[in-house]
């Protein structure tokens, strides 16, 4: 439950702040704890972040586990809208936080190509797949940017259109 506190804390100072407001003094305040009860759960900054990224990873997995989608796909498009209808973006904020450091990403960039790959044999049209995958990323960019760009009726003709271009010729 801390180490969650402690994360969601270094989310809100990125989210509010900026990546250069992120120090573990700050995240320590914000999470009303010490300094050291920081460090106990987070030896450096770097460790920090990579538990963000390391949770954006797990959240974004169970989200996707958790459609019921016939493929991966449609489950990954699912996923993606339920995010951006829930504001569940943390990627920008994590994101910038991590862009110091390449080192950092090499989880995110590993979840990325997991993702992007995922099922692409079992799909009965896996190009047509690949571009749903880009478009989900699109839209999660831009959301992160504006969440309130797009509105419920966008979504759905978005979703609407995304799931038509998996549909089988």
């Amino acid at each position: 439950m801390r180490r969650d506190e402690l994360l969601d804390a270094a989310e809100e100072i990125l989210c509010d702040q900026g990546s250069t407001a992120l120090t573990l003094a700050a995240v320590a305040e914000r999470a009303g704890v010490s300094k050291g009860g920081l460090l106990y759960h987070y030896g450096s900054k770097e460790a920090l972040i990579k538990g963000m990224v390391e949770r954006l990873i797990d959240d974004f997995d169970e989200l996707v586990a958790a459609q019921t989608g016939a493929t991966y796909t449609e489950r990954y498009l699912a996923a993606t809208l339920a995010a951006v209808r829930s504001g569940r973006l943390r990627r920008w904020a994590v994101v910038t936080g991590a862009s110091g450091n390449v080192l950092l990403l090499a989880p995110l960039r590993e979840a990325m190509a997991r993702w992007h790959r995922e099922g692409l044999d079992d799909e009965p049209d896996p190009l047509a797949s690949q571009v749903v995958r880009l478009a989900c990323e699109g839209l999660w960019d831009v959301a992160s940017h504006d969440p309130e760009l797009y509105s419920e009726e966008d979504l759905q003709a978005l979703e609407r259109r995304l799931t038509a271009m998996l549909a089988p010729s």
